[in-house]
């Protein structure tokens, strides 16, 4: 794993990633982890160097996309990435925006377990390992700041509207792989991990249905992980006295 822009990371720091529970259980029988096209990602910002303020006039000359543009929407199409949240505590916010609404699981790590828990990732048995890049996202103000950063490094920084994400992120660059003939999937990749090295923390969720939960038991005891699930401390009972 490499540290994008020489970032001194604590490789100790909680991280969580939130899931459903589908999606929780197939990274379990696959020890896979989907990462995403950028070019996937909602965020209208997402590699912007700067921007315009609303109604701003746009100088015709820079109207039509220039060369760099079109050359980072490819970087996007071939950037694919895994974001995990920096906390350390759980957050009600990101349990009903990727949980499925507070129903789903929550799994906690280091970026010392994603280093030692990644597997080599070939796009084919035969080609070369592909490295993984990773770092702490830094925001912006953008209507301010001019970032002068390279192509790469773009994917590390965002506005500073979505701060509240307090984002760390994984990526996996493919291109050199496209311009040696390797075929590229048009949207994510699956990445192997050692799912026990990956997992400190499995919570499952203030509303994960009973049913869920119990899936959830079986398959945490089935991969030897059944001590290392926690309950939200959402479904605490309050004090008022």
């Amino acid at each position: 794993m490499r540290i994008i822009g020489n970032q001194e990371l604590d490789m100790n720091e909680p991280l969580w990633r939130y899931f459903k529970t589908d999606r929780f259980l197939e990274l379990l029988d696959s020890s896979q982890l989907y990462f995403a096209s950028a070019r996937q990602f909602e965020d209208p910002f997402e590699g912007a160097v700067a921007m315009l303020p609303p109604g701003f006039p746009i100088d015709p000359r820079y109207a039509e996309p220039e060369f760099g543009e079109k050359a980072f929407e490819e970087l996007r199409r071939l950037t694919k990435v895994s974001c995990w949240h920096r906390a350390s505590y759980e957050s009600d916010a990101m349990w009903q925006l990727y949980a499925g609404s507070r129903k789903g699981v929550a799994v906690r790590t280091s970026p010392d377990r994603i280093r030692a828990a990644v597997k080599p990732f070939h796009l084919k048995p035969e080609y070369g390992q592909e490295d993984l890049w990773a770092g702490n996202v830094t925001y912006v103000d953008l209507l301010k700041e001019r970032l002068r950063v390279s192509m790469m490094d773009r994917f590390w920084y965002k506005h500073m509207a979505f701060a509240w994400e307090q984002e760390f992120r994984l990526a996996v660059s493919v291109r050199i792989a496209e311009e040696f003939g390797v075929e590229v999937p048009e949207h994510g990749v699956k990445v192997e991990f050692d799912i026990p090295q990956l997992i400190e923390h499995i919570y499952l969720g203030p509303l994960l249905p009973e049913n869920d939960a119990i899936a959830i038991r079986v398959a945490a005891k089935t991969h030897g992980l059944e001590d290392r699930i926690r309950v939200t401390s959402m479904l605490g009972t309050p004090m008022y006295t």
